[in-house]
């Protein structure tokens, strides 16, 4: 990747520890130590920053983005992404026992794939069942607990961090070798633009997102059940009891899971219907509406007047209201996170695609290229 001469200064003292905001205006980018894994694998955190109050704050490990500061209504900027301060936050038992993926990238197969199995091509591949019986976010060593090579850029639109991970055959069960390129960009417009990118050399399945929990009142400021959310979607995909697909593509109408019009998060989560109680609230696919890049959602915080539109090539959109939050873990401004402290908005395929030939298909071949691109948009009220 070429790196504009212009910014060739500004990425040399930035990675060399000088902070960016030193030596230049408009959109930063600066690199520092963020500790090390047991076996001394060290890790690195990257700041980029807008120019305009936005900054959002990635690691190397699990490619997560530990915070996102992004400005309210007053243009007072601060964090809005649940994570933590520390990197001993990501690797303690607390958190490995609870696993909420906190910002970080989902993959193989983001979602889950029922029964922990697949067929393709005749053969049947088995997975690590770490969900019950079936498989989630790639199984129990995913892309989130994988280490990821950065490669920082910056030209006229922004500053971007393209991070990448080389799969190898079989891992976590899975065919081919996959190689992956995540792309975090943030843009002077404070958008953050995620582009997902991978390839493979045997027939595989992938479905890439990404596991940020939102809460735009800011984090560590409470449960987000007052956020009023719009989703362009008329059907979902209803589940059984292990949060599986039934196959049916169902209409939104009539049941809590209706945002065409905005709802508060909290309005319905107690409702009774039968999918609220399987998932302790709201955990479904959505088939979104239209095709192409479109608006999926958008969600606004009374308190704070920021506003976060999700923008996505991808046929669905996984909501996800923290439901499975309990107060163990402390988030970096040290607050317990508790149950709807913070929401998912995972851009994606369907979960359980793999054994829903009747879904869209998450297949990759040889010579494919899955490229995929989801914009998360920040602006005031």
């Amino acid at each position: 990747m070429t790196v504009p001469l212009a910014a060739a200064a500004l990425l040399a003292g930035s990675l060399l520890g000088v902070p960016a905001s030193a030596s230049a205006s408009g959109p930063t980018i600066a690199k520092e130590a963020f500790g090390a894994l047991p076996d001394g694998t060290k890790i690195e955190r990257y700041t980029l920053g807008s120019g305009h109050g936005m900054k959002a704050r990635i690691l190397t490990y699990g490619g997560t983005v530990q915070s996102l500061d992004v400005p309210d209504r007053r243009g007072r900027s601060g964090n809005i992404a649940l994570g933590f301060g520390t990197l001993d936050g990501y690797l303690s038992d607390a958190f490995t026992t609870e696993n909420p993926y906190f910002g970080a990238l989902i993959g193989r197969y983001g979602n889950r794939i029922g029964g922990a199995r697949f067929a393709l091509d005749g053969k049947t591949y088995k997975l690590p069942a770490n969900d019950g019986d079936n498989s989630l976010h790639g199984g129990a060593k995913g892309f989130d607990k994988r280490v990821w090579k950065a490669h920082p850029v910056k030209d006229k639109d922004g500053v971007s961090l393209s991070l990448t991970y080389v799969s190898p055959d079989g891992e976590e069960g899975y065919p081919g070798t996959l190689r992956t390129t995540v792309t975090y960009t943030v843009t002077r417009g404070n958008d953050l633009r995620i582009r997902y990118q991978a390839t493979t050399d045997k027939p595989t399945v992938v479905n890439l997102t990404n596991h940020t929990y939102f809460n735009l009142a800011g984090e560590g400021s409470g449960d987000t059940y007052d956020h009023k959310i719009q989703i362009n979607a008329s059907r979902y995909t209803p589940v059984d009891s292990t949060l599986i697909p039934t196959g049916e593509l169902a209409s939104v109408h009539g049941t809590p899971l209706d945002f065409t019009r905005p709802h508060t998060i909290g309005e319905r989560i107690r409702d009774g219907h039968q999918q609220m109680v399987y998932g302790r609230g709201y955990d479904h696919n959505f088939v979104l509406d239209g095709t192409g890049m479109k608006l999926a959602a958008r969600v606004t915080a009374p308190a704070t007047g920021r506003v976060m539109e999700v923008r996505t090539d991808q046929p669905g959109l996984q909501f996800y209201s923290g439901n499975f939050l309990t107060g163990r873990l402390v988030g970096t401004g040290g607050t317990m996170y508790r149950q709807g402290d913070g929401f998912c908005l995972e851009t994606q395929h369907f979960p359980d695609s793999p054994n829903k030939p009747q879904f869209p298909s998450t297949t990759l071949r040889p010579g494919q290229t899955y490229d995929s691109t989801s914009v998360y948009s920040f602006s005031t009220s």
